[in-house]
């Protein structure tokens, strides 16, 4: 028998069992949510994603403090008190490091290694920098085009870059640099262009996966030109992997600009460069050791630091936006701002 509410509506076993088994519901749901699990924070702690987080954040550490030990000196080079990078004391070569005004010691010309290998350092990374933007930009450009656009286009530039790979990097490098001389754009735009392909190979397969999603299927349907999709939605997508590998470019750029220079190929005198330095204290490596070893640590700190670095930036986990929000304002990941509300009150 039914009966009438205050309202006039019918009030009966039918509204009172649906209300019962939304009570049995949210109690089930409740139970379920206070059951033990078997995850216990120290599984957690041993499982292989925690490992690849702490590896990342181990790396990040390591290569930024390498980077940031050679980049910070060579930056405030100008500025800190040393002495002529090229003023030469015949009375005082060959110094060993720690000497007196002298503390990485000097060369075989008397000239002090501290400074040069600081001054020599601004020579070689502002090559390198310059070398990885110009070579990051043509990349992006051309692996863009290719992936976007296909047909003729990848044709073209994918046989291109299967050329300019097929050729020992060295013996291009040296080529150019024998056949328009080495200043310093030379051999910018030399190492700019031999490093090229990588960025647009990566580029171009990323690219290949984006334009198959359906958000470009929909800007095309709403009336999109391809190049507005391609510059205003696609590049966005994949500028931050491509990023990454000019990143790690760096490394390999003043690497292949400290072999030119150490092969007579590199910025010509009074540039002193590492791979210069390197060069001239290679006849005294048995009687002046710190001549080669002390630029050459510089460079392998440099590299190390540099590809650690762009490492852990590749295999750090990736967080949305919600759960870096919800790590912000302090709530644990499943519970609801109004939790968050009642454990504040």
């Amino acid at each position: 028998m039914s009966h009438l509410d205050t309202a006039g509506r019918p009030s009966g076993p039918t509204t009172a069992g649906r209300a019962g088994a939304a009570t049995a519901r949210t109690s089930g749901a409740e139970a379920q949510e206070a059951r033990p699990t078997a995850v216990t924070p120290r599984l957690l702690k041993r499982s292989e994603a925690a490992r690849r987080s702490s590896a990342a954040r181990v790396k990040l550490w390591v290569g930024a403090i390498s980077a940031l030990v050679v980049i910070v000196p060579i930056v405030l080079a100008q500025a800190l008190p040393l002495p002529d990078a090229n003023g030469q004391d015949l009375g005082n070569r060959l110094a060993p490091p720690l000497t007196a005004g002298h503390l990485f010691g000097t060369d075989q010309l008397g000239r002090d290694l501290l400074s040069r290998v600081l001054h020599g350092g601004q020579v070689s990374l502002a090559i390198g920098v310059l070398a990885v933007i110009v070579s990051g930009a043509i990349g992006v450009v051309l692996g863009s085009i290719a992936g976007f656009y296909g047909r003729w286009a990848d044709t073209l530039i994918s046989r291109l870059l299967e050329a300019q790979m097929s050729l020992p990097l060295l013996m291009m490098l040296l080529l150019v640099v024998a056949l328009f001389g080495p200043s310093i754009p030379v051999i910018t735009f030399v190492i700019a262009i031999a490093q090229w392909p990588e960025v647009a190979r990566l580029t171009r397969s990323l690219v290949l996966v984006e334009r198959e999603k359906p958000y470009v299927s929909s800007a095309r349907t709403l009336g999109l030109n391809r190049f507005t999709i391609l510059l205003r939605h696609v590049v966005p997508n994949v500028i931050k992997q491509a990023t990454l590998v000019v990143l790690l470019l760096l490394a390999q750029a003043v690497l292949l600009e400290s072999a030119l220079s150490f092969l007579g190929a590199g910025p010509q005198r009074p540039f002193a460069t590492w791979g210069r330095i390197i060069s001239d204290g290679q006849d005294y490596v048995t009687t002046a050791w710190w001549m080669v070893t002390i630029p050459g640590l510089f460079i392998v700190l440099l590299v190390v630091g540099v590809n650690l670095l762009g490492d852990a930036l590749r295999d750090r986990p990736r967080r949305s936006a919600a759960s870096r929000l919800r790590r912000f304002v302090g709530l644990r990941p499943g519970a609801s701002a109004t939790e968050k509300d009642g454990t504040l009150a």
